[in-house]
């Protein structure tokens, strides 16, 4: 319900957004700051002039009805408590009851000790930054009244048959401190609101007597004090150890503003105290955090609510009111807490709308922005989109994460699951709030896409137990139905490229039959070190998984394993390959794709790939992969996937090539399909100087070969469906040892999404090829076929063929298929040419596939030359092109001019998308 504050909103046509708002953009002109700003309480969601307006919503709306029933339910029973038994809620606040301490210290990310005394009960600081804990949060009921113990707190241990009653030292039980007090403020929060709404007294008393106890407490807290002087210091706020986390200072504001009336008329003697308390916490937000990520706009978050509550500047000795700190978060940048122009120009991409972490990460972001330009437009009749012009871009880029079942990528910090459709959600509310008819059907049509017809529509939307922002910026979504669902088409592309976060996905297809390969490095933030780690796509499932950030960012088995090389389908060099995870700057340099990156059309569609180069920075070492994918049919296609790597100062001892796939089991068989004798192995391990990721790991399985060999996973489906199967052939070469592995499960996937086993508690069957010595005239070479078990592989046969130059580092792949097709594979290195049989070629890639009926196709990837017997491919400057001949007709596609000689005919032909030429 938006506030009335007879003030002319922002109406702006396309053009003028596209145009105008731009160019203030990039002259980082301030944002204006709103007028008329509403003096009475509350203001926050809305006003006194528009309860009756509630009221008649909640009488006429059944969703309405919902959450009031939903905010009695959570509220009643403690409010009718609180009439006989004032301190039973009270007392359940966790404070520092009889020490009254002012002081806390931190020991780094846990707590070490309090001291100081005020006159009355302080607030307690949470027990550690570390969430993960032994201890369970007790119920409400269980909780001891005034705890306030030398013995720490009292709490069930979970790990612990029958979860016992233990005191247990505060700086091992986690955030459940503040998560305690959070939830009793939230109750305290929707009796004010109630209280606003129906005018019953008892919830003014019962929030009230919370709210004093807990803010008079808080304004004799101090800034915790790090005892190690350290990163912390930077970070902490008044009740935890990340400013990020200070929930509580929303919540008290949202129950000040609706309470503010009663306290006027009942305890106006405490509201310079109350003032000045959020106005210190509210600088410790700002004064303390990381300004580079969605810390920021976290903190944003935060501070607008607190802000809001304020009185206006002039009414502070210090003029710091609430004009103050609103323009603090829009135009003011100061070393943890940047302005939101610097914050967006810093972390998106504007060529891309692309947000600078990982997906989870980057999606979480763009729909924390969008709610934050929404709730402000919301509130203060003033519409800030025009000045973040970037912000439809980045809306309109969600859907490029999505594999072929519509489950996000998922490398770094990042989980399997499907865009949300909040952002695009806010966009449509901000449009038709201020009546912009083409930004409204711009993204209605992109909503449709994303959700069902009940949803679009508004409907059938329960609303039990949601908060009282529900009957504000998140009442149900009206669509127009005169906008109609748009094309998906129209928002993904064959490949896309994200260098802001060294981020690159080839995809064809959409559901089962789709294919898709994502390529990533490690720069950004919540990004692991991973090299050149690969995401594969098939048959309905992403099968080659990321495996997720596995536990909590400071434990052992995240820091250590999880966003470690072996846990991700990359290439280790020596046992040591490792760098900074988290926030990191190790790219690679995208050198070669095809189609380039957003071509929507004009392109051969049944042929992708990409090359990149990484330097791993732990050994020095050169890392090169290219990926491709081809199309075969309408349900078959495979992947190539080409890894090279060497030590720039030589010296290689070893390379070792990981691939995890989904599966219930995994077999490794020579290439005629017949199991390989392995043998246990410590050969992969901590011992002799290795990651200690390696010791993660177990049942390791080795055999040395040089011959070509196959590793395959089997999705076992229930009885009636079809299994679904990974299939990787790898060429043989000399120093080559294979080995089976089980790796810890893998925890990307929040819920299964139809996998038909437990992958979140089951080992991740994990593949890995090590080369001894150097693995770049000896690069790992594979072929990926998804298949199912109802249609079996396409592939017949795959062998591998030499360059009759033997030049070095060369590639060359026979692939027969059972459908008579064959393809001949190139690849060459350093601008070498490679002859096999009639064919030659100086191309990065290079694949000649041949039909039965004569069909035929010849795609020469970042190269000057491909020659067969009957057609050859010139040209003076590297490039991609594809000749083909579809139904005895010639087609072709090329970047760069080119000659085609055809049966002795040459002819020249500038560079043009695909087309017909003869």
């Amino acid at each position: 319900m938006a506030i009335k504050l007879n003030i002319k909103p922002y109406l702006l046509t396309s053009i003028f957004f596209s145009i105008t708002f731009i160019l203030s953009a990039q002259d980082n002109s301030k944002i204006p700051l709103p007028t008329n700003l509403e003096q009475g309480y509350p203001r926050l969601y809305i006003t006194n002039s528009e309860k009756k307006d509630l009221q008649k919503t909640i009488k006429k709306e059944a969703w309405a009805k919902d959450v009031l029933l939903g905010l009695h339910e959570k509220v009643d029973e403690h409010v009718e408590r609180h009439v006989s038994d004032p301190e039973w809620m009270v007392s359940r606040l966790q404070m520092y009851w009889k020490t009254k301490s002012t002081n806390v210290y931190v020991n780094g990310v846990d707590y070490s000790h309090a001291d100081g005394e005020a006159p009355v009960p302080t607030v307690r600081f949470t027990g550690s930054r570390n969430s993960a804990t032994a201890y369970g949060k007790p119920k409400l009921e269980d909780i001891q009244p005034y705890m306030d113990d030398p013995r720490g707190l009292y709490l069930p241990n979970k790990t612990k048959e029958g979860h016992p009653f233990e005191w247990a030292e505060q700086s091992e039980t986690g955030n459940i401190i503040v998560s305690i007090n959070e939830d009793i403020i939230g109750l305290a929060r929707d009796a004010a609101f109630l209280y606003w709404l129906e005018n019953d007294e008892r919830f003014a008393k019962f929030s009230y007597d919370i709210f004093h106890t807990y803010m008079e407490g808080m304004s004799y807290r101090s800034e915790p004090i790090d005892l190690l002087n350290g990163h912390i210091q930077t970070l902490v706020g008044f009740t935890h150890f990340q400013v990020i986390h200070e929930r509580a200072l929303r919540e008290v504001s949202i129950l000040y503003d609706f309470l503010h009336g009663y306290i006027e008329a009942n305890h106006p003697e405490h509201i310079a105290m109350y003032d000045k308390t959020i106005k210190r916490w509210t600088d410790q937000v700002i004064k303390n955090g990381v300004p580079q990520n969605n810390w920021n706009l976290h903190q944003a978050n935060i501070i607008l609510k607190a802000a809001m509550v304020l009185q206006d500047n002039e009414n502070y000795e210090d003029k710091k009111g609430r004009e103050y700190y609103i323009d603090y978060i829009l135009n003011v940048t100061s070393a943890r807490q940047w302005s939101l122009s610097k914050f967006i120009d810093y972390g998106y991409d504007e060529s891309n709308g692309v947000w600078n972490e990982c997906p989870s990460y980057s999606l979480g972001v763009t729909s924390s922005l969008t709610h934050f330009i929404r709730d402000f437009d919301n509130t203060f009749d003033h519409n800030i989109l025009p000045y973040t012009p970037v912000m439809g871009k980045a809306v309109k880029m969600m859907p490029q994460y999505l594999f072929p079942n519509n489950q996000i990528v998922a490398f770094g910090d990042s989980y399997y699951g499907p865009i949300s459709t909040e952002a695009i959600g806010d966009m449509i509310r901000i449009a038709q709030k201020n009546g912009d008819d083409a930004l409204e059907e711009d993204f209605t049509g992109m909503y449709r896409l994303f959700v069902k017809d009940t949803e679009a529509s508004g409907k059938n939307r329960g609303r039990r137990n949601k908060g009282i922002s529900s009957f504000f910026a998140t009442k149900p979504l009206v669509l127009n139905p005169k906008y109609k669902q748009h094309d998906i088409k129209d928002y993904l592309t064959q490949t896309f490229n994200a260098p802001n976060v060294s981020w690159h996905v080839q995809r064809m297809g959409s559901g089962k039959n789709g294919m898709m390969v994502s390529l990533n490095g490690s720069l950004g933030n919540h990004m692991h070190a991973n090299g050149i780690n690969m995401e594969l796509y098939g048959k309905g499932f992403v099968q080659g998984a990321d495996p997720g950030k596995g536990a909590g960012y400071l434990e052992p088995i995240y820091l250590e394993y999880y966003s470690q090389f072996p846990a991700h389908n990359t290439v280790m060099v020596d046992g040591a390959s490792s760098y900074t995870e988290m926030l990191s700057y190790h790219a690679f340099d995208l050198l070669g794709e095809y189609p380039k990156s957003e071509e929507k059309e004009g392109f051969y569609q049944n042929i992708t790939y990409s090359d990149v180069y990484f330097l791993e920075p732990e050994t020095q070492s050169d890392q090169s992969r290219l990926v491709s994918i081809v199309k075969t049919g309408e349900t078959t296609g495979y992947y190539i996937d080409i890894f090279r790597s060497r030590k720039q100062r030589k010296g290689d001892k070893f390379h070792d090539y990981y691939y995890h796939n989904l599966g219930q089991t995994m077999s490794v068989m020579d290439a005629d399909g017949n199991p390989l004798s392995l043998t246990p192995s410590e050969e992969m391990a901590f011992a002799g100087g290795h990651l200690y990721a390696l010791d993660y790991m177990w049942d390791k399985k080795s055999v040395k070969l040089d011959k070509d060999y196959q590793a395959e996973w089997k999705i076992d489906m229930p009885e009636g469906e079809e299994d679904v199967f990974m299939n990787l052939w790898m060429k043989g070469t000399e120093g080559r040892e294979v080995f089976s592995i089980k790796s810890p499960p893998n925890k990307a996937f929040r819920g299964n999404h139809g996998i038909p086993y437990k992958v979140d508690k089951e080992p991740y069957l994990t593949f890995a090829a090590r080369q001894h010595g150097e693995a770049w005239e000896h690069p790992f070479v594979s072929v990926y076929e998804p298949f199912t078990s109802s249609e079996g592989k396409s592939i017949g046969s795959i062998s591998g063929f030499e360059d009759e130059n033997n030049s070095k580092g060369f590639v060359g792949l026979s692939i027969t298929h059972k459908s008579g097709r064959e393809d001949l594979v190139f690849s060459t290195v350093d601008n070498q040419t490679a002859t096999y049989g009639e064919t030659s070629t100086n191309a990065t890639y290079a694949l000649i596939g041949k039909e039965n009926n004569r069909n035929l196709v010849l795609f020469m990837g970042n190269g000057t030359q491909l020659t067969t017997k009957d057609v050859t491919i010139s040209a003076a400057e590297k490039g991609n092109v594809v000749l083909e001949r579809k139904d005895g007709k010639w087609y072709v596609h090329n970047e760069v001019p080119v000659k085609i000689t055809i049966d002795g005919v040459s002819n020249d032909y500038p560079a043009g998308e695909y087309r017909f030429i003869k």
